[in-house]
């Protein structure tokens, strides 16, 4: 992929994207216990697990969910996303509504989070629950990884749309990606090369999730783009101050990394990474407190840990009821390798966790 790019062939995330979608068939294969159907919401794919209708159910709970990928790969098609909502549809025997939202490089944000944001609010209104059968108190909104952070964006939004008559009653964030504004945490310090997600593939996915310049890595890695001389970024610094919002445990011995002179010229090429859109972690409190009962899953060898246990604190600093269910030996990206070959324990403890978690408050 990274020759492909080099040689101005294709862009890599295509590629990249292609070989996933090819060795993992995409099918929609509906069974006695889950009926499967694509939709078009708002101009937005969707893939629908349904369960059948029970002989003295009238309506059913629900789950929008939206996958992960880094914003540019894997999709609400492939298999390992359909057995999880599959799973979750049969488990909870609730509706699931999997957003097939469009890719970075075919659109850059903020293209991703309107996607997400149209199909959430099209399933919203009354007429297509009613369509499928669904309580409009009894919703959720969940993702994982990048999926998790148009899931906390979404929810951000509908909380401040005035017009909306029916609000999700709660969110679920696995490994949440919700912050551009530090990449020196903690978890970012402690897993820097750690496989799956090292810290500068991270980097780069926001990079292309912002269509910005790869020359830019290193300036955001060492964090010029959020120094003290940076104005945009002085109001935004209270909101993800680490050393406050993380406990001892997870701050270890590390020490922040907050550069006197920066590149302010980063922020006005990229005002992106300052957009709530795309990192609801620095959301203003008074949008905090409008959040529904939250859940957020994190895993210990993940760069990302820091970005979901800062969210689940500052949900809980504006009066939001938060689970933060932290795994000390999983990774990021375990909860969908669920099936052979890569049918790891890690996915099967971290999803029984999560689907317990919607089952026991949904």
């Amino acid at each position: 992929c990274h020759l492909i790019h080099y040689l101005r062939l294709s862009h890599h995330l295509i590629v990249l994207n292609y070989l996933i979608c090819t060795f993992d068939k995409l099918k929609s294969v509906s069974s006695e216990d889950i009926n499967i159907t694509d939709a078009i919401f708002d101009g937005v794919e969707v893939r629908v697990f349904e369960p059948p209708a029970k002989r003295d159910e009238r309506l059913k709970r629900s789950v929008v969910y939206i996958h992960g990928g880094g914003w540019a790969l894997a999709s609400a098609r492939t298999s390992l996303y359909n057995n999880l909502c599959r799973i979750m549809a049969e488990s909870l025997n609730a509706v699931v509504v999997s957003v097939e939202y469009r890719l970075v490089p075919e659109v850059c944000f903020p293209e991703q989070f309107h996607d997400a944001f149209r199909a959430t609010k099209h399933f919203l209104q009354p007429d297509v629950l009613a369509e499928y059968s669904v309580d409009p108190s009894r919703i959720a909104i969940s993702g994982d990884s990048a999926g998790g952070n148009l899931a906390a964006a979404v929810c951000q939004q509908l909380s401040k749309d005035e017009h909306l008559t029916i609000r999700p009653k709660l969110q679920a964030l696995i490994y949440p990606v919700l912050q551009a504004f530090d990449f020196n945490t903690p978890s970012y310090q402690q897993n820097m090369n750690m496989p799956v997600l090292p810290r500068y593939v991270m980097i780069n996915y926001w990079i292309d999730y912002f269509n910005g310049n790869y020359d830019l890595a290193h300036s955001l890695l060492i964090n010029n783009h959020t120094a003290l001389d940076v104005g945009q970024a002085v109001s935004f610094r209270g909101r993800l101050n680490w050393t406050s919002l993380l406990p001892s445990s997870f701050k270890k011995n590390y020490k922040p990394v907050i550069q006197t002179t920066g590149k302010a010229e980063i922020i006005q090429e990229i005002p992106a990474l300052l957009d709530v859109r795309a990192v609801p972690l620095l959301a203003e409190n008074e949008t905090l407190q409008l959040q529904p009962k939250t859940y957020i899953l994190t895993c210990e060898n993940d760069v990302l840990r820091d970005d979901g246990v800062m969210y689940a604190k500052r949900l809980e600093n504006a009066g939001v009821e938060v689970t933060l269910d932290h795994f000390d030996d999983c990774f990021h990206g375990c909860m969908i390798f669920t099936i052979w070959p890569t049918d790891f324990s890690a996915g099967i403890q971290t999803r029984n966790s999560y689907i317990k978690w919607l089952d026991e408050n949904l």
